[in-house]
């Protein structure tokens, strides 16, 4: 019979410890009961739910709020930072043909990779199903090309094994269609105007054939009207041009 443990300070242990047990976490510090065994419970959980299960990158969740704040940093410090999205090509006939125990082996094998090809300050989020997204602050745009090469080569280099439900190995090359654009620097944006401009780059690369990386010129990245709109909206300018 499993071990019962109370509700404690509204944490629900039974359900807190399956959930940790589901996503890997079978070995907590201290003993059971123990105050350093109860944090070690409420950092994991803390540490989950910022984590898509699957892949163990950031989820959507914390990509959006990492997103926001560098938005807000560039606005502050003009210092350059780069949005990839990411979008795994044909990944829909992977799953029809192998199944999705096949795909999920892909996005695996994906999300390791990625973190291969990043530094310890940038983030990589898994956003939607074959969906990725990479924040790099202080990217000088010189450095957008290389940066965006790196990771398309890098998941072309290796395909990925995998087995087939009547056991046969298939290594399955794997291409990758990348869009990016920089945060406009001193000036106040959205993380959500942010990743527009990077995902009009990922159609295009798309529509060009895939397996390849398109990057908005940095020249491009003008400030928008709704961007100036939230720069002049309450400023001194604004009353200016009210007055008659």
């Amino acid at each position: 019979m499993s071990q019962q443990f109370p509700l404690t300070g509204g944490l629900q242990l039974e359900a807190a410890l399956s959930l940790l047990r589901q996503a890997g976490h079978t070995d907590l510090p201290g003993e059971p009961g123990s105050t350093r065994w109860l944090q070690s419970i409420v950092d994991a959980l803390c540490d989950l739910s910022v984590r898509d299960a699957l892949t163990g990158l950031a989820n959507r969740r914390h990509f959006e709020m990492a997103l926001s704040r560098e938005v807000d940093r560039v606005a502050r410090s003009g210092e350059p930072a780069l949005l990839l999205v990411l979008d795994l090509d044909h990944f829909k006939q992977i799953n029809d043909s192998y199944g999705h125990n096949a795909g999920d082996m892909v996005l695996k094998a994906v999300a390791e990779v990625l973190l291969e090809c990043v530094r310890p300050m940038d983030t990589v989020a898994r956003v939607g199903g074959e969906e990725f997204a990479i924040v790099l602050p202080n990217c000088p745009p010189a450095f957008g090309p290389t940066v965006a090469e790196r990771v398309r080569r890098r998941i072309e280099r290796d395909p990925v094994a995998i087995r087939a439900e009547a056991g046969a190995l298939h290594r399955l090359p794997i291409t990758v269609s990348i869009g990016g654009a920089f945060a406009p620097q001193w000036v106040r944006s959205t993380a959500l105007l942010w990743m527009e401009r990077a995902d009009v780059q990922l159609y295009r690369a798309k529509a060009e054939g895939r397996n390849r990386f398109c990057l908005e010129p940095v020249a491009v990245s003008l400030v928008s009207a709704e961007e100036k709109g939230m720069l002049f909206g309450a400023s001194q300018f604004q009353d200016i041009e009210d007055r008659p």
